[in-house]
């Protein structure tokens, strides 16, 4: 069923990024969590929103989803406020609005209420002030959820693999923003693609990098997550993998994506007093 247009009665928040692919497996929830500590260590007030209802992004980032006493699910149905329902990441240096498998029933229920695509937005338009930037973790599905992290943000960042069927992936979220910008949301736009999990030894790998950068131009961040161990491993601890192994290569370069990130988007710095 098409979405209704309705009015935007919220104000869009500056600097709010979904991280999403439409294919799982690509690395959403390590770009989120690693970026979003990347850009702590550079000195950015920090926001996560998890919005996938396995709740990986709370996990990694140090919070039990367990003993949530308040998630985005209360969030979007509006018997909490997000400054109620965040929480400071033990290691990370960022806050974290948290998920779990409660926000699965959130699908059925938001499908009568008024504003179902904007719950997040307005949310988020509340707490806007206290961040620089706000990052979106959403589900590998094209859902209400999604759709709420979507109708939130100025801008999608696209985590990728360099892989044939990435490619096939990619199409089919370009035209779902396209959809949304054209219906929900005339502010979203592709921000840019992050080759992630890149081994330059494979040369299909480099292929398709190529392929990537001569069709996107300006689009494709320069800075390429190689793959990395130590990023798998670090979420069983609780921590992003920059606070978890720091001089390992994949942290390092999600460091440097936060420089990246924080040189191309970041806000604009506050004149005296």
């Amino acid at each position: 069923m098409r979405a209704q247009r309705l009015p935007v009665t919220c104000p869009m928040p500056a600097r709010i990024f979904c991280i999403a692919n439409q294919k799982g497996g690509v690395g959403k929830t390590t770009t989120t969590v690693n970026l979003a500590a990347g850009l702590a260590k550079v000195g950015h007030r920090v926001l996560v929103v998890d919005l996938d209802p396995q709740g990986n992004a709370t996990m990694g980032s140090g919070v039990d989803k367990r003993t949530l006493e308040t998630s985005v699910y209360d969030v979007l149905l509006e018997s909490a406020t997000l400054a109620d329902a965040r929480h400071a990441s033990p290691a990370g240096g960022y806050d974290i609005v948290g998920a779990n498998r409660e926000l699965s029933g959130a699908e059925v229920e938001l499908v009568t209420l008024p504003g179902r695509e904007r719950r997040l937005r307005c949310a988020l338009a509340v707490v806007a002030d206290d961040y620089d930037f706000v990052l979106v973790d959403c589900p590998p599905s094209l859902s209400l959820l999604t759709l709420n992290g979507l109708c939130a943000a100025h801008g999608v960042i696209v985590p990728m693999q360099c892989e044939y069927f990435a490619l096939e992936g990619l199409s089919d979220l370009v035209n779902t923003i396209r959809q949304v910008h054209a219906n929900l949301n005339p502010d979203l736009q592709i921000i840019g693609l992050l080759r992630v999990m890149f081994d330059p030894r494979i040369t299909l790998q480099q292929q398709v990098s190529e392929q990537i950068k001569a069709h996107f131009g300006s689009k494709v961040f320069d800075t390429v997550i190689p793959r990395n161990v130590r990023l798998a491993e670090a979420p069983s601890y609780g921590q992003p993998g920059v606070v978890f192994d720091p001089a390992a290569k994949g942290a390092q370069a999600f460091v440097e994506f936060a420089r990246e990130v924080s040189r191309r988007l970041g806000p604009v710095p506050a004149g005296p007093g």
